[in-house]
């Protein structure tokens, strides 16, 4: 039989993006083939982070919320408080995920979350994300290095979405956002974050 490793949860509240960004490049790179893959709740304070693709174009008018240029895939994206942000630091060839098995089940987490909440969303395979009425409110980016990932989900719960006006949000020009404290769900960030968890760490088990 296979042997099992835990998954350890770490709630660090809110935590500047870059350093965070540069802590879960120094696990991911110091970790052996014993070591416990991990989950980081967090939120950030106001910042633009860019995907390794992403074009500076698609920065419009950020004002002075500053840009981190990351190393995750995807586009230009905006993270604030009221956003419910779950890194996903974990050995895939570990657990037998391929890219596009992780991206659907960090997918089915959030799916699995808003429905508990009453919310009817969906995913979609020509764009990664989760959407409500055409609107994204769940976004993925990820970065995997010898069979191991880091950044992950974020999902967005209640916060000022006007940074997102400012940017072509994932490349898209016109691409709507939403969140739930606008589709009438009021619940704490820490709150949102339980059923995510739950799902994920179901699925990894």
């Amino acid at each position: 039989m296979e042997k099992s490793y835990p998954v350890y949860i770490r709630n660090l509240g809110q935590q500047d993006y870059l350093d965070t960004w540069q802590a879960m490049q120094a696990y991911t790179q110091a970790r052996n083939d014993q070591s416990p893959d991990q989950l980081w709740i967090v939120e950030h304070p106001p910042v633009y982070t860019l995907g390794l693709n992403a074009k500076r174009e698609h920065l419009l008018n950020i004002k002075d919320i500053p840009v981190v240029q990351s190393d995750r895939g995807g586009q230009v994206t905006y993270h604030g408080p009221g956003q419910l942000v779950v890194y996903t630091l974990l050995d895939i060839q570990r657990l037998h995920l391929n890219v596009r098995e992780l991206v659907s089940l960090l997918e089915t987490a959030m799916l699995t979350a808003l429905a508990q909440y009453g919310l009817g969303a969906i995913a979609k395979p020509e764009a990664p994300g989760v959407y409500i009425a055409e609107k994204k409110i769940g976004s993925i980016g990820l970065r995997i290095k010898q069979g191991r990932c880091y950044h992950g989900l974020s999902l967005n719960n209640a916060m000022d979405l006007s940074p997102f006006q400012r940017i072509n949000t994932c490349g898209f020009r016109d691409l709507e956002v939403t969140q739930l404290a606008d589709l009438g769900v009021h619940i704490q960030t820490h709150e949102l974050a339980i059923p995510i968890l739950h799902a994920i760490t179901e699925k990894l088990s």
